[in-house]
């Protein structure tokens, strides 16, 4: 009965992914002859999965759940040329918040992000999630070394 049962699994998983490529979307590392996007084994991480929470907890309020933000008030984190040009304002931004004008996708934004009072392995975390969320594909991952490194 039990190898009857490891067959069954096997050939249900088999199914689920018969020709070994990585659909659009999936949110799995791939195993086997066909490597894993580096955006897929961020997601993967844990570091991602810690800063979902983190995201949940602290960000979401203003910069929403699809990441879109509030045109005029809070700046988009979703497709963000910010995060994409400015990888040290942005780390800079959450580790120690923001004041001051910025402009992001051609918008100009006068607001202020308080100190959230982040650990620096928070701030990693919360940086690889919203690096790999929505449209965002930055796979370099921000490491706790770098944001430590950042001074006020």
């Amino acid at each position: 009965m039990k190898i009857v049962l490891k067959l069954f699994l096997v050939a249900a998983l088999l199914s689920c992914k018969s020709n070994g490529e990585n659909k659009e979307g999936d949110d799995y590392v791939q195993v086997g002859n066909s490597p894993a996007t580096a955006s897929n084994q961020v997601k993967q991480s844990d570091s991602y999965k810690r800063g979902k929470e983190v995201y949940n907890d602290f960000c979401v309020t203003c910069h929403l759940n699809n990441g879109k933000g509030i045109p005029g008030a809070f700046p988009p984190l979703d497709n963000s040329d910010w995060l994409t040009e400015k990888r040290n304002e942005s780390i800079h931004a959450v580790k120690y918040g923001l004041r001051g004008p910025i402009e992001v996708n051609g918008e100009k934004y006068n607001s202020v992000m308080v100190d959230l009072g982040l650990t620096d392995r928070e701030v990693a975390d919360v940086m690889n999630y919203i690096n790999n969320s929505w449209s965002n594909n930055i796979e370099k991952m921000v490491t706790e070394e770098e944001v430590a490194a950042l001074e006020k």
